[in-house]
């Protein structure tokens, strides 16, 4: 394979004068969507590793960007090198001789070469240390360029483990532009495969590449907007010719991904709201209060604009699709109650989803509560709560309201008018899709219910236009009334007795507290975090045994529960009904408890090995504490030794805020937008380069431009566009449902 540095000469002809497909005369034509083993040099094994990396095509080849440049001096004359071993310089010669001195097992030892200036006749000596394999790979009277930092050895300057390419020359003899210095790439890559090998690759594809690279973007929209055309910003990307390019590059190409990401977004939603008919229903004053005669308490401010705007919703027939958010605690649940209680004034039919069993049952007795003394029929539908007569009730319009977990997706319903799907961030943009009808109407619209997501993760505004661009947002600000700040305090593992001594006395009061461990049975942890930083496994606190110790040591005498996933869902509803009426003193949990439990007694939590939890999870553990109209104070103990810096930083942001929009942005910081938009969350293909929120103006150009194109072409049916469709389908048709009917 060429050297890492060959093509230099060719690549400085790239934009400034049309350059033929270097592959015509090939037998193979190297494409776009061609396979990376049909790149020269590029063999089945180093294809294996590729692969790996994520890099099957040679697009995905030409999308593999650097990590960062390096920048390697202009080359001078060897007799012009700084010797002073800490300056970096630059030069070329002729290796005159070259030489491996090794041990007896030819492993250890060093290489020396001599480097020749063919005019001035200076020689600069060359040695890496542990390097066998150049005895393949350097011989006399080859032309070396050299970079490093040389200092005087005996008289003579020397550079020891210096960065060096073969030059290659044309034809002609012409040697590749020495006179400027150079931004040379890193790219990630592997211990098999280095930075140099994948920069010899595209020192190949590009000039074969890049002139097949057709711009998705009109060309008068992207004069607009200022943008670089794309095959430029991807020459610029991998082969600056200043420090200057690789930012123009990377905006061209974040822009990019954005404006992908948002027009998906955007024509899902105009797909649906076109496509799509809802039941438009009745609401007036008479219904208005019927349904808040249900509620124990009068809706704060916040609740009551929350259910205005959505009673706004209802009474169209375009579905609605809300977002509804809000912090721990602040009364989500109500607000959609509301909302599915509408539904059934008008004898249509709801449904709340859950994500979890425990979530679905708690919600299933707390609406019970509040409907007791009513007609309203309820069912709980879960993956363990299956009857085939429900199933035919729920067909046959004999149930009013069907609460339960991702299994009412395979329900059939007579007439679903109202959706509610809790902990949005825990379902697919399909399986929310799930739920509208299979069939269009008359009109050729499909049937679709209204739509209500909550959170009680608030999601920051940056991320919001990424994620759920397809909703409409309602936010619910601060707390009902009478419910106090909940106290937050992190400790290390060796205050733990001090921690549960303070406790027995406040539950001696009849305070009740809660435990949070990560483990359900006694195991030594072999979680990544600990693999990746050498430490030994460690004995994670577990449900039974950390419950057993409590019993014997700080809380003997009091009433200790357990609840975790594993228990038959009618014994962790029996526990949980102790622990809410007060026959439990302690609860030891795993993160079941993390949403949905309420019980206003319950004043006190521990949550041991806090380090290993997400920022967002220990908040919402948090709010399980604090919800009572007592008066007293609630205290929130974290236990933890934190060993990596994310985690010391999770720690310092759980202590000092309990505000959780502030929790949702320090998150966003700490673990950054690859990690909370990956595949595993959204469905979606993840970002390569833009950065949230960093882009934030970028995202609200893409945002703007997407929109400007939706609403002139939905279809993306026109010529301009055909291009910019084709890879928006290619890359989102699938994980957003996208229909193409061009």
């Amino acid at each position: 394979m060429p050297g890492p540095f060959c093509g230099r000469r060719v690549r400085r002809q790239w934009f400034a004068e049309s350059v033929p497909d270097l592959n015509d005369a090939a037998d193979t034509p190297l494409r776009l969507a061609s396979p990376v083993a049909d790149l020269p040099g590029v063999g089945p094994t180093r294809a294996k590793t590729l692969a790996r990396m994520g890099v099957v095509s040679l697009t995905d080849l030409l999308r593999h960007y650097p990590l960062r440049y390096e920048k390697e001096a202009a080359e001078g004359t060897i007799d012009e090198l700084p010797t002073d071993g800490k300056t970096v310089g630059a030069a070329r010669g002729e290796v005159a001789a070259c030489r491996w001195v090794g041990d007896a097992y030819g492993r250890k030892g060093r290489f020396e070469a001599t480097l020749r200036d063919g005019a001035s006749r200076d020689t600069l000596r060359l040695t890496w240390f542990n390097t066998p394999w150049l005895k393949d790979k350097l011989h006399p009277g080859m032309m070396l360029r050299v970079n490093g930092k040389a200092k005087e050895f005996n008289g003579y300057p020397q550079m020891v483990s210096p960065k060096f390419e073969v030059i290659e020359v044309d034809a002609d003899g012409a040697e590749p532009d020495a006179s400027a210095a150079r931004l040379r790439p890193v790219y990630p890559g592997s211990e098999k495969l280095k930075s140099a090998a994948i920069e010899g690759m595209l020192d190949v594809a590009l000039p074969a590449l890049l002139p097949r690279v057709q711009d998705p973007v009109p060309e008068d929209r992207r004069k607009a907007l200022e943008l670089p055309l794309l095959a430029d910003a991807l020459r610029m990307i991998h082969r600056p010719d200043d420090a200057d390019e690789p930012k123009a590059a990377r905006r061209r190409l974040a822009f990019n991904e954005l404006l992908l990401l948002q027009l998906a977004i955007t024509k899902r939603r105009s797909d649906v709201e076109r496509g799509s008919v809802a039941r438009a229903l009745t609401h007036h004053g008479e219904i208005d209060a019927r349904i808040r005669k249900r509620f124990p308490f009068e809706l704060t401010e916040a609740q009551r604009l929350a259910v205005d705007e959505i009673a706004g919703d209802l009474v169209e027939a375009r579905p609605m699709n809300r977002l509804l958010q809000g912090d721990v605690g602040a009364g989500k649940t109500v607000v959609a109650l509301y909302a599915l209680l509408t539904a059934v004034a008008n004898g249509a039919q709801g449904v709340l989803m859950a994500p979890t069993e425990l979530l679905a049952e708690q919600h299933f007795l707390s609406i019970g509560r509040m409907l007791e003394g009513t007609g309203v029929r309820m069912v709980l539908r879960t993956g363990r709560a299956k009857k085939k007569k429900e199933s035919a009730a729920i067909a046959a319009g004999e149930v009013d309201l069907v609460v339960g977990t991702h299994a009412v997706l395979s329900l059939e319903f007579a007439d679903l008018a109202v959706a509610v799907i809790d902990e949005q961030h825990r379902f697919g943009v399909m399986q929310r899709a799930a739920l509208r009808g299979a069939e269009p109407g008359p009109d050729g619209r499909v049937p679709t219910p209204h739509t209500l997501v909550m959170t009680a993760t608030p999601i920051p505004r940056s991320l919001s236009l990424t994620l759920l661009g397809d909703l409409d947002t309602t936010t619910l600000t601060g707390l009902p009334p009478g419910r106090l700040p909940i106290d937050s305090r992190v400790v290390m593992p060796l205050q733990t007795d001090e921690v549960y001594g303070y406790l027995r006395k406040r539950l001696e009061r009849g305070e009740q507290c809660y435990v949070v461990v990560p483990a359900i049975e006694d195991k030594p942890s072999g979680a990544q975090n600990q693999q990746e930083v050498g430490l030994p496994k460690l004995k994670l606190k577990s449900v039974e045994a950390h419950a057993a110790d409590l019993e014997t040591r700080f809380f003997k005498g009091l009433r200790v529960g357990r609840v975790h996933g594993k228990l038959k869902a009618a014994d962790r509803q029996a526990v949980m009904d102790d622990f809410r009426a007060g026959r439990l003193d302690v609860l030891v949990a795993t993160t079941v408890i993390e949403v949905g439990v309420d019980v206003p007694n319950a004043t006190l939590m521990v949550i041991e090995h806090a380090e290993r939890f997400g920022l967002a999870q220990l908040h919402q553990l948090r709010g399980r504490v604090g919800r009572g109209d007592h008066g007293r104070r609630s205290l929130c103990v974290f236990v933890a030794d934190p060993t990596t810096e994310d985690a010391a930083k999770r720690m310092d942001a759980i202590a000092g805020t309990r505000d959780g929009f502030k929790i949702a942005e320090l998150d966003l910081q700490i673990r950054g937008m690859g990690n909370i938009l990956g595949t595993q969350q959204s469905g979606l293909p993840p970002l390569r380069l833009a950065a949230i929120p960093d882009d934030l103006d970028l995202l609200k150009m893409a945002r703007r431009e997407a929109a400007r194109v939706i609403k002139a072409d939905p279809e993306l049916a026109a010529p301009e566009h055909q291009l910019l469709r084709q890879v928006l389908f290619a890359q989102y048709g699938e994980s957003l449902g996208l229909v193409d009917v061009g």
